[in-house]
């Protein structure tokens, strides 16, 4: 799963805008636009999530999950527990 905010904060880390994400994930822009601007989970055609998910880690993010350890050892930002909406 990704969340809206996880796609929000894995754009700023790249410095790149939703357009470009588009481009990068061959998603349209109002898809990705739709995406995040969901409520937590993002939800979607499964294959729609992967093809964002790829790009993001073709481009160096990794994605972590709630509660799962980073694979990579790499520097990151997460909350320590999971924040009221």
């Amino acid at each position: 799963m990704i969340t809206s905010a996880q796609m929000r904060a894995a754009r700023a880390l790249l410095g790149i805008d939703q357009r470009v994400l588009a481009e990068m994930s061959g998603v349209s822009l109002p898809t990705i636009q739709r995406m995040e601007a969901s409520d937590g989970n993002v939800r979607g055609v499964i294959d729609t999530l992967v093809k964002v998910v790829d790009a993001f880690e073709r481009a160096g993010i990794e994605l972590i999950g709630e509660g799962a350890a980073s694979a990579e050892g790499g520097r990151g930002v997460r909350f320590k527990q999971p924040q009221p909406r």
